[in-house]
């Protein structure tokens, strides 16, 4: 995919199961969108953000290390900080868990000057059914690598979406990086 960049084992099966852990230590939020709106028709998840919770500072490493290397050798954007914290997100077949076709931009200080956006596979692909994340960077849609400790980054404008998931659950990381607003 030209404006994807795709990493097959961002994190071991290890990490992304303490990744798991730590977002699971204290209850998890229910989801929202841009400027604290909620709306379960476009997004059913429950979200752990990660600078709220002890422990969690090599993954912010981790993060920062593969963003700077699909930056330098894929996309050369102008990136000036991670203004967000990173969030661990559950999507459950209990209430189909989805995230409705959008992009990464949108209002608000923040979300305005999105320009790099990484989801990391945290669950075991045999842990789910549905749940898929598909991108659609140009005319085709494609699906994200389902393999745990996978890592996709794209410019924060492509669509994307989570597909319901019919049983089971699957965790996902996602971050964003910041710069000067496209124009």
């Amino acid at each position: 995919m030209l404006s994807v960049y795709a990493f097959e084992a961002a994190f071991s099966p290890a990490e992304c199961d303490a990744i798991i852990s730590l977002a699971r230590e204290e209850d998890l939020a229910d989801a929202g969108l841009v400027k604290n709106r909620s709306d379960h028709n476009l997004r059913r998840a429950d979200l752990a953000w990660l600078d709220e919770r002890e422990g969690g500072e090599w993954i912010m490493e981790r993060i920062m290390a593969l963003v700077a290397e699909a930056n330098r050798s894929h996309f050369d954007f102008a990136l000036t900080e991670f203004g967000e914290s990173p969030q661990v997100a559950r999507y459950g077949a209990e209430r189909e868990g989805h995230f409705v076709w959008h992009s990464d931009v949108g209002e608000g200080a923040l979300a305005s000057r999105r320009k790099l956006t990484m989801v990391v596979q945290l669950s075991e692909p045999s842990d789910y059914q549905g749940g898929a994340l598909e991108l659609q960077p140009d005319a085709n849609i494609r699906e994200a690598d389902r393999a745990k400790g996978s890592a996709i980054l794209f410019p924060s404008f492509v669509l994307h979406r989570v597909t319901p998931v019919t049983s089971g659950e699957r965790y996902s990381l996602s971050t964003w990086v910041h710069g000067p607003a496209f124009r």
